[in-house]
């Protein structure tokens, strides 16, 4: 017998002189080390003694694991339950096994055997969330994680936790699954409590924190996630989406850049730099950046529906129409493709089919629309309202809610008694509207009613088609306590004409509709007296109006739209970008000149001067060059006639 063989036997036989404990344990330690077969020989040893050694056949469960054999492991874990089937851990690194081999019925019930013999078991508790959790049983899975961490409470100042924080991250996954935003993030902010550098965390975090519009916020978590991993291309994509929604794309350009030198091949990278491009005017590239995606991923609905919408925004709208159409053949309710089917639709004056598919705007978080949850049935058109209460409400801007009022007086020729809710600003000058029996604004008391119905679905319950639409104005009028602003104006027989060049900056196209004050100044060239109605000035205008004495700036006196309608009714002619004056001004039959972008909003279809909506109304567009220098001189034109006319009156 040589060295080696006597070293082997001796080592042999200090083995067989040893207990199945003392076996067990050396076979841990081989199996932690990674010596698989040395592990697998303790357990032969033990077995070849006595065949029913359950501790065993678990270990060589946990071998065959740790070596990727599952369904080995998984067999010889069954044995050891066979041999004792009393032992909780037999039963919950079964389930752990048969998760890793995404049988989950069958690991739901080894986990639930697990806590019938150790209900007190936080770790097991976690492994029933975590299955539950990868079946979609998002519900289901919140109450494990909450068991699991009333048995062994987080301790933030116990230091870290993985375990804890974990669970903790998990429930707020599933909170998040569930729309269930800000308890989300509270439990995304505990797991951080415990352990400040959880990637998933900070990633997730970041993404509910952006649902919740707190993009800023999201933007930090974001970059803290990049800076612990620096070569993920996941935090780098959500920090892009960020900095997009924040109209930082140049910024967002790098990052994405950065992101697609890690994953090359990212269809979800092409499509968001793409998303950046089109918000800098940078179409052709966007559209390669879109084709790029779809290439990658021919599925994605998204990029189509996004190619789509950068085909509109260059005034191709029949192609932006067969890219939603290709869009919707992939995933039939993708929301987001819906309503730009609307928004070109209407645009198109195909108001039929804009009316239906408008009804999608539910499901869009970009516009942030709140869906009312009222116990009483929501009415489009179908049923009785004779005799009937209903509540009209606005979800959306002030301009629509304007647009839209004009379908109260048809309402109530039908019977109806109608409770109207409105933003403050508007309840005063819509508490006389004809046909309107009770005017609140939100978030006052609601009264009772039968039927509930939101302000711009309105045109939907009536059919309306460019030949039905109800023009008729004014709609609205003043009242007889309005304020009177005729003392204010001295125009010395010179036309009096009102501007408003900007409207709400956090509007998601008022880059492009909002124009700054010396854009205008040509026009105050022409013989009239000049009245601002803008109320809110930007920093970059204050200066400019300042400076000139031939703008009576009457804008902070407004207190309220009845103030404002006031003020139009002493005026000539009011001049404005797309906002919600211009709707007032028409809404008042008032003439009303309106400046539009290139694109414009849908309600002002295509290629018309003219609006059915308010016959008073004279549109004067951009040309493809998307620039107001050219607008400006055309207005001016008109209104050095319009003035000229006015005099001689």
């Amino acid at each position: 017998m040589n060295r080696q063989q006597r070293r082997a036997a001796a080592k042999t036989d200090k083995l067989s002189n040893r207990s199945p404990a003392a076996l067990i344990g050396s076979g841990l330690q081989y199996l932690q080390s990674g010596q698989f077969s040395e592990a697998e020989k303790c357990c032969h040893e033990i077995l070849a003694g006595d065949p029913d050694h359950a501790d065993s056949f678990h270990l060589l469960g946990l071998i065959s694991a740790k070596a990727n054999k599952h369904d080995q492991a998984i067999e010889f874990i069954t044995q050891a339950i066979r041999k004792n089937p009393n032992n909780a851990v037999y039963h919950s690194n079964l389930g752990t096994m048969l998760q890793r081999q995404s049988r989950f019925d069958e690991a739901l019930k080894s986990f639930d055997l697990t806590l019938s013999l150790k209900p007190e078991s936080a770790d097991t508790w976690i492994k029933l969330g975590n299955v539950l959790q990868r079946q979609g049983r998002f519900e289901e899975a919140i109450p494990a994680y909450d068991r699991a961490l009333e048995i062994d409470p987080p301790r933030p100042e116990a230091g870290t936790n993985r375990t804890q924080a974990s669970a903790l991250y998990k429930k707020g996954v599933c909170l998040r699954h569930l729309m269930r935003l800000e308890e989300a993030r509270i439990s995304f902010d505990q797991a951080l409590a415990i352990y400040p550098d959880h990637f998933d965390a900070l990633n997730d975090r970041g993404r509910t924190l952006l649902d919740l519009w707190r993009a800023d916020e999201a933007l930090m978590d974001f970059r803290k996630a990049i800076r612990i991993d620096p070569n993920s291309a996941a935090p780098l994509n959500n920090c892009g989406i960020t900095l997009i929604l924040l109209r930082r794309c140049e910024e967002a350009l790098e990052t994405l850049d950065r992101a697609l030198s890690i994953s090359p091949d990212l269809a979800e990278l092409f499509n968001n730099k793409g998303n950046a491009l089109k918000y800098l005017g940078r179409f052709d590239e966007a559209l390669l950046n879109y084709d790029r995606a779809i290439e990658l991923k021919p599925d994605y609905a998204e990029a189509r529906s996004n190619r789509g919408n950068c085909l509109d925004e260059m005034g191709r709208y029949g192609e932006a129409l067969s890219c939603y159409e290709d869009a919707l053949a992939l995933q039939p309710d993708h929301a987001d493709t819906h309503w730009n089917i609307a928004v070109n639709r209407l645009r198109a004056g195909d108001l039929r089919t804009g009316w239906v598919e408008n009804e999608w705007r539910w499901k869009i978080k970009s516009l942030q629309v709140k869906h009312r949850s009222f116990g009483q049935p929501l009415w489009i058109g179908a049923e009785p309202i004779d005799g009937k209460v209903l509540l009209l409400h606005n979800e959306q801007g002030l301009g629509d809610a304007l647009q839209f009022v004009r379908y109260v007086p048809l309402l109530a020729a039908r019977g109806a008694r109608i409770v109207l809710e409105v933003d403050g600003p508007l309840k005063k000058l819509l508490s006389g509207l004809s046909g309107v029996s009770h005017c609140i604004a939100k978030g006052e008391a609601l009264p009772d009613f039968d039927f509930h119905c939101p302000l711009t679905s309105l045109p939907l319950a009536f059919d309306t088609t460019l030949d039905t639409i109800p023009s008729k104005v004014p709609y609205i009028s003043v009242g007889a306590r309005a304020t009177d602003w005729g003392t204010r104006l001295h125009s010395q027989n010179l036309p009096r004409i009102g501007l408003v060049w900007s409207g709400n900056p956090i509007h998601n196209n008022d880059r492009n509709r909002s124009m700054p004050l010396v854009s205008l100044l040509p026009l105050l060239d022409v013989k009239a007296q000049f009245v601002s109605l803008q109320k809110d000035i930007r920093s970059s205008d204050e200066a400019v109006l300042r400076e000139r004495n031939d703008i009576l700036h009457l804008g902070a006196e407004l207190q309220s739209f009845a103030d404002t309608a006031a003020l139009i009714e002493q005026l000539d002619l009011v001049i404005s970008v797309d906002t919600s004056v211009a709707h007032l001004t028409g809404a008042l039959g008032r003439p009303v000149w309106i400046f539009l972008p290139y694109v414009p909003d849908w309600r002002w279809l295509l290629d018309r001067e003219d609006s059915p909506w308010y016959p008073t109304a004279r549109l004067f567009r951009q040309s493809q060059a998307r620039e107001w220098h050219s607008v400006v001189d055309e207005m001016q034109r008109a209104l050095t006639v319009f003035a000229e006319l006015s005099r001689q009156r």
